[in-house]
């Protein structure tokens, strides 16, 4: 089944907010999905963000951000007011999300709401009890543990006094009944993701739009993961990791690159059949219909650095659990392909092992092709003639940049061999970049994704992130109005032309 699809954040919708959400422009993108003929819209992680603002970044592998609650919803439920919206300040530019604003109000607003909720006796309904027993295992710690941090202005759980940095019961249940009303508010902000969600993945449904969604390999030190579950890492009796995650030295740096995230502990996983990632996994198919596993090379071995080095010359490169975990998370969860199309995409760039091509090929999970990485090497992996059936093409991902871009960057002799290939003889770089779309398109590659800027030949002043950068990441968004019926129907005319209308159900 050939299809094709989209890639759009949630925070890069239009939004009057200061951040895309769940709101009415996120219906609109699902209605223009549809009229574009697409099949699939392709989004970043959604959960909650901390400092820096990135989402493979977040204080929980389960949790929702709750900047991406639609203040309209809200208002339409009588638990919030146009006036209270409107009177906040969300930043002065449509086309950047400033945390800053919102990290200041949005939690005020929301403080609004939760009190509405409660004076109606909202804590007491049905709906919302059933949401917390069903989402117990990952909820109440999560909940806990940010109702705890907000108590210390933030601080890592790693600063906490010792009873609650170890989770001494009595600390714990003296801290939940101390923090009652954060606790609630934090449950409250799950529920209404989650059910807000679940109204916007059905009409997407309706659409005949299947949702991608992206989480992150590793998880972040400052989560309720790591301080809810250290048995699932490396770490010693003090709740220090004994290594962390990177990457080894290589050509581009004689140091290699120290990520600082713990590593799990898969000896440990192994032996109650890796329950945590099962879950959460599971909890994953139950926001999107597909999943895409950021490094997913992670799984067929991995790179551990001890903890405290300044570099990561010294890590060493160890064997993951491979064909074994995904021998029990399809025993526990299906079929990782199905008439429908992929249940998984593997995040595979940059880690063409052998290791990483049999777990590939064992699982039978589609790996990813970036066609701004197939001009830049005369024998590039990800040249299309080399492209499988079984895998997923772009033009470029979040870390990309624009394809509009990425054609001012390149030399003449990679942008003269594009030609040559594309057989393109234009020299607007806004044609050009419609030629590259074009190829993604004909390629024998069940699945095509496109990101957003792509498609409207954005440059340099869309890119979603620039990795290893501080400043700048994660802010992008479109402006109201930028998607228009003309543009619809050019992606639709593509879409048709090369095979790719999905099936009606």
């Amino acid at each position: 089944m050939r299809e094709s699809g989209i890639l759009c954040p949630i925070f890069s919708l239009a939004s009057r907010f200061g951040i895309g959400c769940l709101s009415k422009e996120a219906y609109s993108f699902i209605d223009f999905l549809y009229e574009s003929g697409q099949g699939y819209w392709q989004i970043l992680p959604v959960g909650p963000t901390g400092y820096g603002n990135s989402p493979y970044q977040p204080f929980s592998a389960f949790a929702g951000n709750p900047y991406f609650i639609s203040p309209e919803s809200l208002i339409e439920e009588g638990l919030l007011t146009w006036d209270e919206c409107n009177n906040m300040y969300w930043g002065n530019n449509e086309e950047k999300v400033d945390y800053g604003a919102l990290y200041e109000n949005r939690q005020n607003l929301l403080l609004m709401a939760f009190s509405r909720f409660k004076e109606r006796k909202g804590l007491e309904s049905q709906e919302y009890k059933d949401f917390i027993e069903k989402e117990g295992y990952w909820l109440e710690d999560y909940c806990l543990f940010r109702a705890i941090k907000l108590n210390n202005n933030g601080a890592s759980w790693e600063t906490w006094d010792a009873p609650l940095k170890k989770r001494d019961k009595k600390a714990l249940e003296k801290a939940s009944a101390e923090l009652k009303d954060m606790l609630d508010l934090f449950r409250f902000q799950q529920y209404k993701f989650t059910e807000q969600w679940n109204k916007l993945k059905a009409y997407a449904s309706e659409k005949n739009v299947k949702i991608i969604g992206d989480i992150p390999f590793y998880v972040s030190m400052d989560s309720a993961d790591v301080w809810a579950h250290p048995e699932v890492f490396q770490m010693d009796k003090d709740l220090q990791p004994k290594v962390v995650a990177g990457c080894p030295p290589d050509a581009f740096s004689s140091t290699g690159q120290l990520w600082g995230n713990p590593i799990y502990d898969w000896k440990a996983l192994k032996k109650d059949e890796y329950s945590w990632w099962i879950k959460r996994i599971e909890r994953s198919y139950e926001l999107y219909d597909v999943v895409r596993i950021d490094h997913f090379h992670g799984f067929a071995e991995y790179y551990a650095i001890p903890y405290g080095d300044k570099n990561a010359a010294n890590g060493t490169q160890n064997k993951g659990p491979a064909t074994d975990f995904f021998k029990i998370l399809k025993e526990k969860t299906g079929d990782f392909i199905t008439e429908d199309g992929p249940k998984i995409i593997a995040e595979d760039l940059g880690t063409v092992t052998k290791e990483n091509q049999a777990l590939l090929e064992e699982t039978q999970i589609p790996g990813m092709k970036i066609l701004q990485y197939a001009f830049t090497s005369w024998d590039s992996i990800y040249m299309p003639y080399k492209h499988i059936k079984n895998c997923v093409v772009y033009t470029g991902t979040h870390d990309n940049m624009p394809t509009r871009a990425w054609l001012d960057c390149i030399n003449d002799g990679e942008r003269d061999y594009l030609r040559r290939y594309l057989n393109s003889m234009n020299s607007d770089y806004g044609a050009l970049t419609w030629d590259m779309i074009r190829e993604c398109y004909r390629s024998v590659a069940n699945l095509c994704i496109i990101p957003i800027q792509d498609y409207l030949v954005k440059s340099h002043e869309s890119r979603i992130n620039i990795p290893g950068g501080s400043e700048g990441n994660w802010e992008w968004r479109l402006k109201p109005g930028f998607l228009s019926h003309e543009l619809a129907s050019s992606i639709r005319m593509l879409t048709e032309t090369y095979g790719r209308i999905p099936q009606s159900k």
